[in-house]
């Protein structure tokens, strides 16, 4: 933080936001932050707003001349536009950075705080989430390699990247070990020790490793997550468990990259309603901000109630609206994302963290989501068979996990056993007649 009258910590700058391979220029971002103030304001291009692509970017910013500002709601909220805020490295990443900033001002303590523009900034322009590109005054885009390069590791230095964020972890690093990871380990959201990657045919995914304070096997729970929820009917990432050479590691396809290459633009549910982080959100709000901005609002809706479902029946309570997002499919219209960070806590209660609805609170209760079920575009009889499908797919999961590419021991399955043979299973099945 800044201190009174001290300009030398003051920060203000002027940068370009541009979108996808193509780099189009959208506007004009310039972020302030001083002792007194902590604000963005954004303008659109000329060009952008007669361009016959045209579309918000963000849900905040609405198709205007002019300048629009951005002040945080609270400490726990960004500064920038929410589609911006999206991409920006969250606790995992901020850690790394914070480090890797607080071993340099020892050496030169005339170097300033961070802001949150060097937060920002720090994301790798390749790995960057979604199709929204930040670049200087000079053209060039912040966040490369010092080379201009990206700096995203293959597979196969998997190993080093987990070595360095281990380390980390242990409070024991280098910092060889924090450059190394500048980049690498900071360009996405999340509490965990995580990388962007390349996979072995050149696609972007993310590595998910174990972290220290593990209790249980985690990162073969979450790919187990995604395999049964591909099973029971649900666009799922695709992920599977790589090893390093003892170590499991996630890998997860990244989807808001298209298949023959290029970017695709990325909101979070949690910006799609323009929502503060300390608020308390629910899905049939979600519901209705999908009815404005997705091209198939009834398919998108009846998706989601079928991962909320799935989410209470493994109890996958970190289901926060940062966890769903939204993928633009042209022409300022949306389509619900596939599922991802899906995760059993055998050792959580069954509550949702996103409320059902304003009226019902948190999710605890199949018979109620049964009941909530034409919020959603479901007939009961629709409801059901749906949940039936669930069931079909969640009745083998400990013959799944032990499966070779997932590779849960007996003691993991006993671990995971709370998070999928409790009472509300047992009440799902009697309402299907099983």
């Amino acid at each position: 933080m800044a201190r009174p009258g001290d300009k030398s910590r003051a920060v203000s700058k002027h940068l370009d936001i541009r979108i996808g391979d193509q780099a189009a220029l959208v506007g004009r971002l310039t972020f302030v932050s001083d002792s007194n103030r902590r604000y963005s304001t954004f303008s659109y291009d000329s060009g952008w707003l007669a361009s016959k692509a045209v579309f918000t970017v963000s849900p905040d910013l609405a198709l205007l001349a002019g300048h629009q500002i951005r002040k945080a709601p609270s400490d726990l909220d960004s500064s920038f536009f929410l589609a911006l805020g999206d991409t920006e490295p969250d606790a995992w990443g901020r850690r790394v950075i914070a480090r890797a900033n607080a071993r340099e001002r020892r050496d030169n303590p005339a170097l300033r705080p961070l802001s949150e523009l060097d937060y920002l900034c720090a994301v790798d322009d390749f790995s960057r989430v979604g199709a929204l590109r930040i670049c200087d005054g000079a053209g060039c885009f912040l966040g490369a390699g010092h080379d201009g390069g990206r700096r995203t590791p293959p597979l196969v230095d998997l190993g080093r990247v987990f070595q360095a964020s281990r380390a980390v972890e242990a409070n024991d690093d280098s910092i060889e070990d924090l450059r190394y990871l500048q980049g690498r380990g900071t360009s996405l959201g999340g509490l965990r020790p995580k990388c962007t990657v390349l996979d072995e045919d050149g696609s972007l995914a993310i590595g998910k490793f174990p972290s220290i304070s593990d209790q249980r096997s985690v990162t073969r729970g979450e790919v187990l997550a995604m395999r049964l929820a591909a099973r029971a009917g649900i666009r799922a990432a695709s992920a599977r468990i790589v090893m390093i050479p003892d170590i499991p590691v996630a890998v997860i396809r990244r989807f808001d990259r298209a298949s023959g290459g290029g970017r695709i633009h990325y909101w979070s549910a949690s910006s799609m309603l323009q929502s503060d982080r300390g608020e308390d959100r629910s899905y049939t709000e979600l519901v209705s901000a999908i009815a404005r901005y997705c091209v198939d609002a009834v398919a998108d809706s009846r998706e989601l109630w079928r991962r909320i479902v799935f989410n209470h029946l493994i109890t996958n309570t970190d289901d926060h609206l940062r966890n769903t997002g939204f993928l633009h499919v042209g022409g300022g219209l949306w389509r619900l994302s596939p599922a991802f960070d899906l995760n059993p806590f055998p050792d959580k209660a069954q509550e949702s963290k996103t409320w059902l609805s304003e009226d019902t609170g948190p999710v605890t209760s199949i018979r109620t989501l049964i009941g909530m079920a034409s919020r959603f575009y479901l007939s009961r009889d629709e409801a059901l068979a749906i949940l039936r499908e669930i069931l079909g797919a969640l009745v083998g999961w400990k013959a799944l996990s032990r499966n070779r590419d997932i590779g849960l021991s007996d003691a993991d399955v006993r671990d995971f056993e709370s998070a999928f043979d409790h009472e509300e299973m047992e009440v799902a099945l009697s309402l299907v007649g099983r």
